[in-house]
């Protein structure tokens, strides 16, 4: 398997000299909680190792990001063109509105990141994630940090190996994009989100790079923008391109308070990556759509057999669907419809029938799919156990970052839970690219 041939090399070094290599391990740790790789207000979990990946996997990885973007292309336009189409989404009218809306380009989703469970061999696509993209930080902080490892700096000295930077690759993808659709002037640059909510250390760190290529860049909270004689301002900056990060139920949650923002948006008077159209493809409805005989008719044969093999069932969770449920309840996880960061996520073999059945109203009433619980093959990561290092099996859910439909770099979480995420224990795994 990719990874554990790494992992298994990388234990051996270690279980040469345990003392050093644990007392290393604790002076890493203790750098990553000062580090910016903060999730929630917490420092970012980790092990002593990353993701291991080689050309191999990458690879596949392009081959996944390449048939995800075209996928994704035909679904966007098919929604654009057949109201008919449209109703499989059920949005909300006011979000409908925005997703109907021409951004001036042609890019659907500009910036996401497609989280699938891969092994080496095998894999499932396991959520979408489009507005609000995160985790760059902890994987490029952390990745850093884990390099300058003594075990990393012994293994490198057999292999070539790249913590692949994340920030520079959106700057220079997103610029371009506004190169080529508005002017070839240099833009200025918002970062633009609900600051209560948002990753400020991720957001100061694409400022940072932003700055760095030249050009002007604020982090802007999307309550305190102005629409007035034809542009956006943040007080007296003129904004040119928006960096959106807010998410769309989010915005939502607020959109009495931002009508400058929404206006300005609707007059095209600036450049948004990505538009709302992103939308389309963060819903958890999107798996049954990507499954539905409309969708399936416009794509071609090596797209229909991916969504067979690589799309896990999901559906609505609707009354009738309760004998099926809880009849089969091992074999499905429930996840909220407009969810993000894994919250409000059941597992059907945690639950008792009882608490099940009790729980059902509510994900019909609040709006829940149920889908296919997929058992991956696990991969093993070295770990310290009463300061003794072990190689342990964990999932890893492996996020395809993909920028301007280019596949960019993996970021990995890692857990021992029958859901690996950050409501539950877990780990990061920064990526480390081989090159060999």
């Amino acid at each position: 398997m990719y990874n554990d041939d790494y992992s298994l090399e990388l234990y051996k070094i270690v279980r040469e000299n345990e003392d050093l290599y644990y007392e290393d391990f604790v002076d890493f740790i203790a750098k990553t909680k000062l580090s910016k790789a903060i999730y929630h207000g917490e420092p970012i979990p980790m092990t002593y190792q990353g993701l291991f990946y080689n050309r191999k996997n990458k690879s596949d990885f392009i081959y996944i990001a390449n048939i995800l973007m075209s996928i994704t292309d035909k679904i966007t336009d098919e929604f654009l063109k057949n109201p008919k189409y449209r109703k499989l989404f059920q949005l909300d009218p006011f979000i409908e509105e925005l997703v109907l809306h021409d951004p001036g380009y042609d890019v659907p989703v500009p910036i996401c990141r497609y989280d699938v469970f891969y092994d080496g061999i095998n894999y499932m696509l396991c959520e979408l994630n489009t507005d609000g993209s995160s985790a760059m930080n902890e994987d490029n902080t952390l990745g850093e940090l884990l390099l300058n490892t003594k075990a990393m700096q012994k293994f490198m000295e057999h292999h070539d190996v790249t913590n692949v930077d994340m920030f520079t690759p959106w700057v220079y993808e997103s610029v371009d994009m506004y190169k080529k659709y508005v002017s070839n002037e240099k833009p200025n640059v918002a970062i633009v989100d609900n600051l209560s909510v948002g990753t400020t250390n991720e957001f100061l760190e694409f400022k940072r790079v932003y700055e760095e290529n030249g050009y002007n860049c604020e982090i802007v909270d999307i309550r305190d923008l102005e629409y007035r004689d034809g542009k956006l301002y943040h007080n007296d900056y003129r904004i040119d391109l928006v960096y959106r990060r807010i998410v769309t139920l989010e915005l939502l949650k607020i959109k009495d308070e931002i009508k400058d923002f929404l206006d300005a948006y609707m007059d095209n008077a600036f450049f948004m990556v990505g538009s709302f159209r992103s939308q389309l493809m963060h819903s958890k409805l999107i798996f049954e759509i990507f499954r539905d005989e409309k969708t399936l008719s416009l794509l071609n044969s090596e797209e229909k057999k991916f969504v067979e093999e690589h799309v896990p069932f999901t559906k609505k969770i609707e009354d009738r669907d309760a004998y099926e449920i809880i009849m089969n309840k091992d074999k499905y996880i429930f996840k909220p419809i407009d969810g993000y960061a894994s919250l409000g996520i059941f597992v059907g073999r945690e639950m008792t029938e009882d608490e099940l059945k009790e729980k059902l109203p509510e994900f019909i009433e609040i709006g829940y799919v149920f889908q296919e619980y997929y058992d991956m093959n696990r991969c093993e990561f070295l770990e310290f156990e009463e300061k003794s290092p072990v190689l342990n099996k964990f999932t890893q859910v492996v996020g395809l970052f993909i920028y301007n439909k280019h596949f960019i770099a993996p970021y990995t979480r890692i857990g021992k839970d029958n859901v690996v995420s950050g409501a539950r224990k877990y780990y990061t795994a920064p990526n480390l690219f081989i090159n060999e």
